[in-house]
């Protein structure tokens, strides 16, 4: 059988490499159209690849774990079609072509795949003949009797919690044929107990959202000039709205929280204070103000720390916002959030007040101008009225890019902020 290969995929984000995570076929499978075969993690998105080919598989060239660069080969499908006649051991010259990259004759017209390193230019290409080369048709060998039997024969969850938890599958002994998830988690437990002089530090493989976050928050530190600015703030108010809130018709079945009217009143004061919605462009020599605002909100998940982005958030309501923050955060913690979701903030917030922390100091998404950082809620002394009263207080922290914002934009726009949640019925008339 003619065999093709499927390259790693640019899915759009802008990186040059991904982490393929989970191969969810093995060495012999037959795969169909569109099947998804692997799951692979870029810019803190876990992804699933679809097959552009129909067949059997006949290779996996990377293994789960690595990182694997945009446009290279990551697995041979032996295409479905007339099965050779054992071939002579003599090579037969045949007229030249790649034998990796032969197409069928007779085959059907399928999908032209629009992945990078397809399509009918790229197919054009394979086909592309080199003087001398020459096609033996004994190298085209069955696939099934290509299958590596060093490689442990997992389920695909299980490859993929071993890789989260470090486990070496080729240490793990399954209780049946393959390896299952029970099977990793007893290694894990089994290694726990067992005594050993090594046991004093523990290695983790800097991989997929760690090493994205990591890439990301040591571009922002080096290049971004930041300042970040606080404000404590009498919030009694707007606690008291909330609770009010949640008990009416149209929030009943929405978790309306904080973070929601915090987002709100930012939205607000973005449109007064453009400045804290802009990014730089070092190649342009430009500042670029955007006219809608694309609202970044952190998720710490299972995976890592994330910061999917409700899009044209200008334009929401309340109730519009409170929804579309717990949908996106569900999907964040799930692992289902996309690329897209992942792309084009144009402001963040980060809520470390869900960790009983009352503030800190946010490094800002590169390509943004500021975040804002929420801080717990607690019920504190503060003077109202020249008098004592217990009433719930917050920090909010702002960090900005001070080649964007200056301190007077952004003292005022956080200053405008605290206003607003001190007294939030001054949103109606600004909204």
């Amino acid at each position: 059988m003619p065999q093709l290969e499927f390259r790693m995929p640019d899915l759009g984000e802008g990186l040059t490499e991904a982490d393929l995570v989970t191969w969810l076929v093995a060495e012999g499978d037959h795969v169909e159209l569109n099947q998804t075969i692997a799951e692979v993690e870029t810019a803190k998105a876990m992804v699933e690849l679809p097959s552009p080919y129909a067949g059997i598989v006949a290779e996996l060239i990377v293994d789960a774990g690595d990182t694997v660069p945009v446009g290279a080969p990551i697995i041979r499908v032996a295409t479905e079609g007339s099965v050779p006649e054992p071939a002579d051991p003599v090579a037969e010259e045949l007229d030249p072509v790649e034998p990796a990259l032969v197409e069928p004759a007779a085959a059907e017209p399928k999908r032209q795949p629009v992945l990078v390193g397809y399509g009918p230019g790229a197919a054009e290409k394979s086909r592309r003949r080199k003087p001398g080369s020459v096609v033996k048709i004994h190298d085209v060998a069955e696939p099934a009797m290509a299958v590596d039997h060093a490689r442990p024969d997992a389920k695909p969850s299980a490859r993929k919690l071993a890789r989260e938890l470090g486990v070496d599958l080729a240490t793990v002994t399954p209780a049946g044929h393959a390896i299952t998830v029970d099977d990793v988690r007893g290694q894990v437990d089994s290694t726990a107990t067992a005594p050993t002089n090594s046991d004093r530090e523990t290695r983790t493989k800097i991989a997929g959202v760690r090493k994205w976050t990591a890439e990301a928050m040591v571009t922002s530190s080096q290049t971004i000039p930041h300042v970040t600015e606080f404000v404590t703030v009498d919030v009694t108010a707007s606690v008291e709205l909330i609770e009010q809130l949640r008990t009416t018709k149209a929030f009943k079945d929405l978790k309306l929280t904080p973070l929601s009217l915090v987002a709100k009143t930012i939205l607000v004061a973005l449109q007064a204070h453009p400045s804290l919605n802009s990014s730089w462009d070092e190649a342009a020599h430009e500042i670029v103000t955007k006219n809608y605002v694309n609202l970044g909100i952190a998720v710490a998940g299972p995976r890592g720390l994330l910061v999917p982005s409700i899009k044209e958030a200008q334009a929401m309501s309340l109730l519009d916002l409170t929804g579309e923050i717990t949908a996106l955060a569900t999907k964040a913690r799930n692992g289902d959030a996309t690329p897209a979701d992942l792309r084009g903030g144009t402001f963040s917030i980060t809520n470390i007040g869900v960790f009983g922390i009352d503030s800190g100091t946010p490094l800002i998404n590169p390509g943004e101008a500021a975040i804002l950082c929420l801080g717990s809620i607690r019920k504190r002394p503060w003077v109202v009225d020249d008098e004592l009263a217990v009433r719930s207080v917050t920090t909010l922290g702002l960090s900005f890019d001070h080649r964007l914002v200056d301190g007077e934009q952004g003292s005022k726009f956080l200053a405008d902020v605290a206003a607003m949640l001190e007294d939030p019925l001054t949103l109606i008339g600004r909204a």
